[in-house]
């Protein structure tokens, strides 16, 4: 027999969509935000000439410009005053969230602070967020000054405004993704990489079409990328709905003769349980040393000591070997860290200790804590191996020159699919809450009428 949260589930419909106003307030305030993040897109920095620099960015788009204008949107391409876009804001929580399992302060903040240490601890990746974004920025207001077709008045002006306004715009973007966590649907930050990656596809795919129309790109090979991307689609919806249940059991209660039966349950486990964040957090951690390196090697003046650093630079482009290399080892880095950090098996273990659930065969306390963990760090290795696979494959099939955009690269399809079907849960969870609301009010008027009845 189904249970009440199933048949709720199975009873949402366009009629229960239209009753829940909340909702629409929600995904309409969604749909805004996201709205005002594509129009920044369009508006650039003041003093640089956009026509010449997106000229002499499609030279440069295959190397690192052209995958952080993928996951900005295009605001590369027009250096817009979003530009750095949230991966700032991505870095900073990494750094924020590894020193809070070493740095013995934030990791008791973290632990034990509760929602004050919550905020504490975002206030610091703000901070942290506004200190990266002043180091990026100064480093593109630099370099772009450097190049006097780019620049309309060069100086100490450019650079203080070039600076202030990308810093801007990144804090404008992590506020903004904050309030749409907060009062829209899904995860704010995610969504602002999705619209960026998805309001460039249709040009994408233009590009693709007339690039086989012209014969610059076989046939063959362009069907071979539809039917690729489609297959990769169902691969990621099939891994991210993949889940091992585990049976929990707990007691119904205490009767003359002992215990009377048990209710059983089950404890789900994603093989994927850290979603599309390695991904996102090995691109954004990839992007600072590729800058560094990109903009000393670009000086003519190097000293002898760093004639290393051009080749360096060329080999951590999109498609080399030691960037495939770093990239896979930092999204299995990701995989087991996040997943740490949302499942901690010892704390697990223990609610069930204390509601008197157990699984069958483990005695409840620290042995049901081991084999959480022996189950969960299995499902991790399936999962790491899957997501390494979705966005390492693409990136070998770009050495070879089999495929040449980013845009249906494995990167861009798993945050596309990953962050559509988180939404589409939040929106159902949203409707679930609404029909729950709704059967409680009834239960509260019927219960009112009983007594003025009697």
């Amino acid at each position: 027999m189904a249970s009440a949260a199933e048949q709720l589930a199975a009873n949402m419909n366009f009629g229960a969509f239209a009753k829940a106003t909340d909702l629409h307030k929600r995904i309409w305030f969604t749909l805004i935000a996201m709205i005002v993040f594509r129009l920044g897109c369009y508006i650039p920095i003041p003093g640089i000439d956009a026509a010449e620099f997106a000229r002499q960015f499609e030279t440069q788009q295959q190397g690192i410009l052209g995958m952080f204008n993928v996951f900005s949107g295009g605001a590369v391409q027009r250096m817009a005053i979003l530009t750095l876009n949230v991966m700032p804001y991505i870095s900073a929580s990494i750094i924020v969230q590894l020193l809070g399992t070493v740095y013995p302060p934030w990791e008791k903040l973290k632990k034990e602070g509760g929602e004050a240490g919550r905020k504490q601890l975002n206030q610091y990746t703000r901070y942290l967020t506004v200190l990266l974004a002043l180091f990026q920025a100064s480093g593109i207001a630099f370099g772009l000054q450097g190049n006097a077709q780019l620049v309309h008045t060069p100086g100490i002006g450019f650079v203080v405004s070039t600076v202030a306004t990308l810093v801007g715009g990144t804090m404008f973007l992590m506020w903004l993704g904050e309030q749409v966590t907060a009062r829209g649907v899904g995860n704010g930050v995610s969504l602002i990489i999705f619209a960026g990656i998805v309001a460039r596809l249709p040009v994408a795919v233009y590009q693709l079409f007339t690039q086989a129309q012209t014969g610059k790109l076989n046939g063959f090979t362009l069907i071979l990328m539809m039917v690729g991307a489609i297959g990769i689609i169902a691969f990621i919806v099939f891994m991210e709905r993949s889940q091992r249940r585990l049976v929990i059991q707990y007691p119904k209660g205490q009767g003359n003769q002992g215990m009377v039966g048990r209710d059983q349950s089950f404890l789900p486990l994603k093989i994927n349980t850290s979603g599309v964040i390695p991904p996102i957090f090995a691109s954004s951690l990839l992007f600072l040393p590729q800058t560094i390196v990109g903009f000393l090697a670009s000086k003519s003046d190097l000293p002898a000591w760093a004639s290393f650093l051009p080749q360096l630079a060329a080999d951590l482009g999109h498609g080399k070997p030691a960037y495939i290399a770093l990239y896979g080892l930092l999204i299995v880095f990701f995989c087991f860290f996040y997943t740490s950090v949302v499942f901690n098996p010892q704390d697990t273990a223990e609610n069930l200790r204390k509601y008197g659930g157990f699984i069958p065969g483990i005695r409840p306390g620290a042995r049901t804590a081991e084999y959480l963990e022996y189950v969960l760090t299995r499902l991790t290795v399936i999962g790491a191996a899957y997501i390494a696979a979705v966005c390492l494959l693409p990136e070998a099939l770009m050495a070879n020159g089999t495929m040449s955009s980013f845009y249906f690269g494995g990167t861009s399809i798993l945050i596309v699919v990953s962050v559509t079907m988180d939404t589409v849960s939040q929106i159902q969870s949203h409707l679930l809450a609404h029909q729950y609301e709704g059967l409680i009010k009834k239960n509260r008027l019927r219960g009112g009428r009983g007594r003025g009845g009697q």
